[in-house]
């Protein structure tokens, strides 16, 4: 079973949960680490924090660990969870 973790910065992590409700898992667990789950593939929101990048900048990390079936699925879900949290400036 493939496996990647992947950090989020700037995204509020129950928008990141809502993601993987968008493609197809069902939330299962209440608190830390938080699990979705599909048919194919598994999604855990492990912990969020906060860094600081100056005494006045700071941003939310989140970090999310993807299982999947397979190689392909994992890459697939990766793919449309990065969609998802796609931000365009302006």
């Amino acid at each position: 079973m493939p496996i990647r973790k992947l950090e989020f910065r700037g995204i509020n992590r129950n928008h990141l949960g809502m993601y993987f409700e968008e493609l197809g898992g069902e939330l299962i667990t209440d608190s830390f680490p938080y699990i979705y789950k599909a048919d194919s593939w598994s999604g855990e929101i492990l912990e969020e924090a906060e860094i600081s990048f100056t005494a006045v900048f700071k941003v939310n990390t989140v970090q999310i660990r993807f299982i999947a079936e397979d190689e392909e699925t994992l890459s697939e879900l990766i793919k449309k969870y990065r969609f998802k949290t796609t931000r365009i400036g302006g």
